[in-house]
This record gives structure tokens, sequence and C-alpha cells, in this order.
């Protein structure tokens, strides 16, 4: 079962983030005048050190949906486990259509997956990583699987000291 992830946010952590628009949907309502159209925003937000989050807003303009996105990105920030410059262990994970499988890398691999994915990796930090896209290519639902697996890492030094702890009841 995957452990809850810590949730943090911006002023916690302290440090400067970086912000990058992954997508920008328009929608279209027809009314009697005419279109009305409307715009959703998928934003990331990471310092590239092991934190990042994720924002999805929906405004009637794209900067208003830009800025809404980056706020709610930055009060989802999430830490993620790393083992040197690569994930610890491979890890595959299903969300609605999109399935991500995500393997750990030597040093010197850099990163090699798709667009939405290789942002959220690089944005968090991970250097080393190969990573395949296996569903979807909904953008917001990839970025949801890409968290979803690396909310499933565990360190290595914490299962031995879990391990330990079981084996002595």
């Amino acid at each position: 079962m995957a452990r809850k992830p810590e949730k943090k946010r911006q002023e916690e952590i302290g440090t400067e983030f970086e912000e990058k628009v992954l997508y920008i949907n328009r929608c279209a309502k027809v009314v009697k005048g005419g279109r009305k159209f409307s715009f959703s925003a998928l934003i990331l937000v990471g310092d590239g050190q092991g934190h990042v989050g994720y924002g999805f807003a929906k405004a009637n303009e794209v900067s208003d949906a830009i800025r809404k996105g980056s706020e709610a990105a930055r009060k989802n920030i999430y830490t993620i486990e790393m083992e040197g410059t690569t994930i610890p262990h491979e890890v595959y994970v299903e969300w609605d259509g999109a399935k991500i499988l995500l393997k750990p890398a030597p040093q010197g691999t850099g990163i090699v997956a798709g667009s939405k994915v290789r942002s959220v990796l690089e944005l968090g930090g991970v250097k080393d990583v190969i990573a395949k896209n296996l569903g979807s290519n909904n953008p917001l639902n990839q970025v949801k699987a890409t968290f979803k697996a690396l909310f499933m890492l565990k360190n290595r030094e914490l299962c031995f000291a879990e391990r330990q702890g079981k084996e002595s009841l």
C-alpha cells in the first residue's frame, strides 16, 4: 500500500521554485451570441532538489487560469524519495487511462521520458531515470500517474528498518 505523501507549502521549504506551464486547453461553449471560450491550465512547480507540485485551474482568461494554477501548485508541493540522482526502485502505476512505468537508471543516463513525465521528473530533481507512458496521452492523467508513481517510492533504509522491526515482534 502506498504511503501518504507529505504535503508542504513553499514557505515551509524556503527555496525558490521554478514554474512551468505544461498544458493549456481552450474550451468553447456555443451560446446565442456566438462562442464563449474558457481555458484550463496545468502548471508544475519544483526546485530541482526533490520538491515538486502541480496545479490545475480553469478560468475565462488564459492569464487567470495560469495564475490560479500556479497558486494551487504552490499549495501542493510534495517531496520525492530519491537515491542519489535516480529513483530507488522500479514502479508501475495506472491512473485513469494513463499507465506509467519508471525505472532507475545508471548515473549519466539522463531522463528518458515523454514530455509531461520528463517535466515532472526534471522539476523534481531526478537526473537519471527511464520512463515509459503506456496508456493515455491526456496530459493531466499523465501528470497524476507520475505523481502517484513518485508517491509509491520507498527509501531502502526505511524498508529495512521496518522489516527488522516486524521480525522482532
